[in-house]
């Protein structure tokens, strides 16, 4: 059973989210007015349309590449410092890209450079702000606060490129570059007047490529997270159809100009505000894969309704179904990356899953351009509208899983042994064994219990396991698995949440022999130099 939903605006009961909120409502608004601003200055460069375009790849490029390397980050170290480094560092570059349009100092690729820069913090900020959600509120307003991110966003959306488009037009670029540097402050201030819980650390962090490959790792061993982002990735493939080709719907299918596009944007974003005050209903009456269905299938329906309109007023149904049903969708994929992931790995897991959604989205919007450009509009969007169906039908045979309401707190249950020999926390490499005295009658649910097994430890870290048994006496069986260090023991273990402990004790019942099973933990070594870890120590 999911947990139970609360008001859309309880999260705002608590003061630190409030706080960081209302900051971030400022931060979005200066973005939006800064992408407006960088377009626009583009556009004043240069008149390629190639460069123009790439003002908002090199904005969202950085946050798809660098996303798992970002999550890892956020999960090793302190997550409000993290945030606070990445918001001072995007502040200094809004404010010389403000300084530089200030001085008819830029080019086009110093442009690129400046917005590339701005990326490469969204990028640092954001795994660490997603991950920091379960530090701000409870569990039960969880689904409310992810929501409530999405309004913000959608929120300023709705005003943001209609001002950016008067201060670009009454001041000039360089004022919607200083407006942005002038938003990171409220972020800055929120963030140094959040006290963040410390989390104790009693192992060093993981160097980069380990922590990221532990993320990929992890979420490749958790079937339920797999099933969620693959919808994600299928949902955003289809749905960036009607953003990436709303300016020509306006121009070609409509007949409008600016104005018309900003108000179509709008309406999206109204319709996403309305969604997201409706998730906490919606939640209550239904279960989370008729939900993501319902989404994937309002989105074909609001995308069909765009191909067929032929005036501004009959595409508002079908891009309000749209804003609402992406706002239900995604923030739906988020909460369940969140729920399904302990605290040690949720930075990674939450950027794998936004890298996915964005490398969907991407992917998407270049397909879809460019069967546009070799059909017609209509036929590109009917198309998506299509896949999105197809996208939502995949339920009946692989169906969104539950809300997980599994405890992954840290399950706590291991003691480090007292060792003979003196380690440093590199040596290795650790081979593990575990011996279990197994009736025979109870084999059969021996084995189940190891297939889970095996996939928790090899989520966690372990390599080559295997499970042995005994030909001479076939009521033993042996469990083996290697990791790289003795760090790296200590860590795997200390990942075990409190779910993944029930699977021991229901080994434990079948377990005949005296006690807990023997564990051996050996070194390998296949040459004999003299190491440190040679040398027995005193046992006094």
């Amino acid at each position: 059973m999911s947990p139970e939903p609360r008001s859309a605006l309880a999260p705002l009961s608590h003061p630190s989210f409030r706080l960081i909120w209302t900051a971030t409502l400022a931060s979005n608004l200066g973005s939006l007015v800064q992408g407006v601003g960088a377009a626009w200055q583009m556009a004043e460069l240069t008149d390629s349309e190639r460069m123009v375009a790439l003002v908002q790849a090199s904005t969202t490029l950085p946050i798809m590449v660098l996303a798992v390397a970002s999550g890892a980050v956020a999960d090793n170290f302190d997550r409000r410092r993290v945030m606070l480094l990445a918001q001072v560092f995007m502040c200094a570059v809004s404010t010389l890209l403000a300084l530089a349009a200030w001085a008819d100092l830029l080019g086009p690729w110093s442009l690129l450079a400046f917005t590339f820069l701005i990326g490469l913090g969204a990028a640092l900020h954001l795994p660490a702000w997603q991950a920091s959600m379960r530090d701000l509120v409870p569990r039960e307003d969880l689904p409310a606060a992810v929501t409530l991110n999405s309004v913000s966003f959608n929120l300023m959306r709705s005003v943001g490129p209609a001002l950016g488009g008067l201060i670009v037009a009454s001041a000039g670029p360089a004022a919607a570059f200083a407006l942005n540097a002038v938003s990171y402050l409220a972020v800055i201030y929120a963030l140094a007047r959040w006290k963040s819980p410390v989390e104790e650390r009693n192992l060093p962090a993981e160097r980069l490529g380990s922590a990221m490959w532990a993320g990929l790792r992890y979420v490749t061993y958790s079937p339920n997270l797999v099933l969620v982002m693959g919808r994600g990735f299928l949902f955003g493939f289809g749905a960036v159809a009607v953003m990436a080709l709303l300016p020509l719907v306006t121009r070609d299918q409509l007949g409008g100009g600016a104005t018309s596009f900003g108000l179509m944007l709008g309406i999206f974003g109204l319709g996403a505000i309305g969604g997201a005050f409706a998730s906490s209903t919606i939640r209550r009456l239904f279960r989370l894969e008729t939900i993501v269905a319902g989404s994937f299938a309002a989105f074909a329906a609001g995308t069909t309704v765009l191909a067929l309109a032929n005036s501004i007023l009959a595409a508002v149904p079908g891009l309000m179904l749209c804003g609402a049903a992406w706002v239900l969708a995604l923030s739906n994929f988020n909460v369940s990356t969140q729920l399904a992931t302990p605290r040690w790995v949720v930075g990674r897991a939450l950027a794998i899953y936004q890298s996915l959604a964005f490398g969907g989205m991407a992917l998407g919007a270049w397909i879809w351009g460019h069967l546009a450009e070799t059909t017609t509009i209509p036929t590109a969007l009917y198309s998506a509208a299509a896949f999105l169906a197809l996208g939502g039908a995949i339920g009946f045979f692989l169906p969104m899983p539950a809300l997980s309401e599994a405890n992954l707190d840290p399950a706590n249950r291991f003691n480090a042994p007292a060792l003979r020999l003196k380690l440093k926390p590199r040596s290795g490499p650790i081979m593990v064994m575990v011996d279990w005295d197994i009736p025979t009658d109870k084999t059969e649910a021996f084995l189940g219990l190891m297939a889970e097994r095996r996939r928790f430890r090899r989520r966690d870290g372990a390599r080559q396991w295997v499970l042995m048994r005994d030909l001479e006496n076939p009521d033993i069986w042996v469990e083996s698995y290697h990791v790289a260090n003795w760090t790296d023991y200590l860590r795997h273990n200390q990942r075990r949440t409190a779910t993944d402990a029930t699977n021991f004790d229901r080994l434990m019942e079948l377990h005949r022999g005296p006690g807990f099973p023997r564990v051996h933990r050996m070194i390998e070594r296949y040459t004999v130099p003299d190491h440190d870890d040679m040398t027995p120590l005193d046992p006094a």
